[in-house]
This record gives structure tokens, sequence and C-alpha cells, in this order.
């Protein structure tokens, strides 16, 4: 079966050697390699404003308490998305709110978020859902008009792009996951990244219970709530030698995905999904939208090729049961979406396979 998600690791002999060091360095939580490790980070993304965390989860939480929501405050967000993006909202005391989605990318519509803007609105959460790129243009006209920031989840968008630019410098707030089965694995990790500096140090505190990393525990002094939200030093050593493979695996995605992008135009019941001016997908996930899903990913799996929408779409929780609304274009959008695979271990051979099965029909 060619999976939809694998988690790329370095060589054995290349990465346990850089793990032996650190391991039995006598040095093993946030220290010089969290920090080299977000040097290099920056310098791939082109933004020095870079914070290492313990996961994107982490990044999602202290971006909303940095972004200034509190309790009863609201969020506009979309529920095409991983559950933590959501969760993470109610984890600062606010409210939901579900804004729909382009029925044509399934990416959060500007259209319909600018419907929901009230006084109470304190955020708009984006998810470069699957690497494609939210309509950036439209959404920073509204941050701008309305004075509100943008929190940017590029969980699945590491090397996605927007005017050229790598995805984590155009917005107040953008987070990146190194979870399992991301592009960039730590095995689990995340980054937050910030338009300007001026947050960082309390941002730098916040990860290490409110404490100062620069000055002893006997000459600090906690003035609000932390966390231990820091990476250590093992994650980040694995980090570092992944920055060495970063471009060839992530740009093994790219290239699987504008294959699909040709190989797969005019398919009877198939549909492909359009990306926005001036962004660039990094296709962590290849989208389609098909016909007769359940058929299709039967005829998939009878090829042994997995094909699955993936993630639950959130408004169907019970945790957000007082958010609940009319969808109609999300309701459209997912039950044609589904997924194939695209990821670094898709050959050439196996890209020609599945484009071949699908064209077959289902």
């Amino acid at each position: 079966m060619i999976p939809l998600v694998k988690p790329y690791l370095p060589p054995r002999e290349e990465l346990m050697p850089e793990l032996e060091n650190t391991l039995y360095s006598g040095y093993i939580a946030e220290g010089e390699p969290v920090y080299k490790f977000e040097r290099q980070f920056a310098n791939y993304i082109g933004n020095p404003n870079v914070l290492a965390l313990h996961s994107g989860t982490d990044a999602l939480h202290l971006a909303l308490i940095l972004a200034g929501v509190k309790e009863g405050d609201e969020v506009i967000s979309t529920p095409m998305t991983a559950e933590p993006t959501n969760t993470s909202i109610t984890m600062v005391g606010a409210k939901v709110v579900w804004g729909d989605v382009d029925v044509r990318t399934g990416l959060l519509d500007p259209v319909s978020v600018r419907s929901l803007i009230t006084s109470r609105t304190k955020a708009i959460m984006l998810v470069h859902y699957a690497g494609m790129v939210c309509d950036m243009d439209e959404f920073n006209k509204i941050s701008q008009e309305f004075n509100i920031p943008i929190i940017e989840d590029a969980a699945h968008a590491l090397g996605s792009k927007y005017n050229g630019k790598f995805i984590g410098s155009n917005s107040p707030y953008t987070i990146f996951s190194l979870q399992a089965i991301k592009h960039m694995t730590t095995v689990d990790g995340g980054f937050l990244t910030f338009k300007e500096d001026k947050q960082l140090p309390r941002a730098r505190r916040m990860r290490w219970f409110g404490l100062d990393k620069g000055k002893s525990r006997l000459e600090n002094d906690i003035t609000e709530t932390g966390y231990k939200y820091a990476m250590n030093n093992v994650n980040a050593t694995i980090g570092l030698v992944q920055m060495r493979h970063i471009e060839s695996v992530v740009g093994r995605y790219i290239e699987n995905g504008k294959f699909y992008d040709n190989a797969l135009k005019n398919i009877a019941g198939l549909e492909l999904v359009p990306y926005y001016n001036d962004t660039e997908p990094s296709y962590w996930l290849y989208t389609i939208k098909v016909e007769r899903r359940e058929d299709f990913i039967k005829m998939m799996a009878d090829n042994n090729i997995l094909a699955s929408p993936l993630h639950h779409r959130n408004d169907l929780h019970s945790i957000f049961a007082q958010s609940k609304r009319e969808l109609p274009n999300m309701d459209k959008f997912y039950e044609k979406l589904v997924h194939i695979p695209c990821g670094w271990w898709v050959n050439n051979e196996d890209r020609e396979y599945i484009a071949d099965v699908i064209k077959k029909g289902w």
C-alpha cells in the first residue's frame, strides 16, 4: 500500500552519531542546539524572529496569548484543519467563530470572515491547509482595515510561498509543526515566528515557566504565567540534521504535486483545486475533489493506494457545540474532499501508477 503520510528521517549513519553526542553531552534540555536550530530555520524561511517550541500546539497557544486573546473573546477560524488549531482557542477561554470556506479550495473565505467580525473579534486564525496558501492579499486587507492580528497556522505549509517568499514572515504570528508526519519532523516540535521582534523576549520567557534563561534562577522574578513549552536539545539535534535535507525533501513534495497538477487534468468526476494568485503550495497533501468519494477511496485501496479525507471537520466536535452554524460551502467541499499520496516516498514510477489508476475511473 502506498501510504498517504510517512515520516522522513535522515540516514542512520548521519543522524545517530549526532544524537549520541547530544545525549551524552551532559546537557539535554534547552541549550545551544536549540538556538542553532532556530538560527538555521530562520535563515531558511528568511525571518530572524523564530522561537523553537515543544509542539505546534504550544506555538498556537502562545500566539493567541501574545495576540491578547482572552476569555470571552472571539477568534474566527476554519473547521477545515487538524483539531489543535481550534482546541488551542479554547485553551485561552475564547470562542471559536466558524468562517465558511471557499468552495473551490477548502481554505477560509475572506468574504465570510469579513461578515463575521464584531467588537469581540480579537484574532483571525488562517490555516494553509495541505500546504495550500490562503488568499493572503484579501486577508492582509482585512487585518489592516479592522486592526485584527492574523495567526497563520502553517503546520502543513513548510516551504509554501506568498509573493515569492516562504511562509513565516507575512503576519504577526505564524506557527509551524514538526510533528511526526509533517514535511520535517523532530519527532515532535514546533516553531512560532513573528513579523516583528518586540514580543520575542516575552515569548522566550513564556516558553520556560516565565523565567529568563539569561539569568540564574536566583536572579529571576516571574511576572506572568509561563509554560513548559521549550524544545530540548535532543529534538533540536534531529532538526539540525533534518535541515541538511529540507530542500530535497520539501522539493520532492512540490515536484510530485506539480506532476499531479498536470497529469490529473480533465478527468471525469475529478476536480483539481486552484491556487490563489501570488501563492505557491508545498503539497503536504495532494488535494482533489471527486464524485462518489467512497467509491474512489475503495478503488484506490483495491490498487494498493491509500486515499482519505484524513481530517474530521472540526465543527462536528462536541466541544464546539456553542459555535455551531450553517456552513454551506464547507458542506459542499467536504463531501468531495480526498487526498492522494504526494510525499518524499512517492517516486516517479509510483506517481505515474497513481495517475494511471485514477484515469481508469471508479
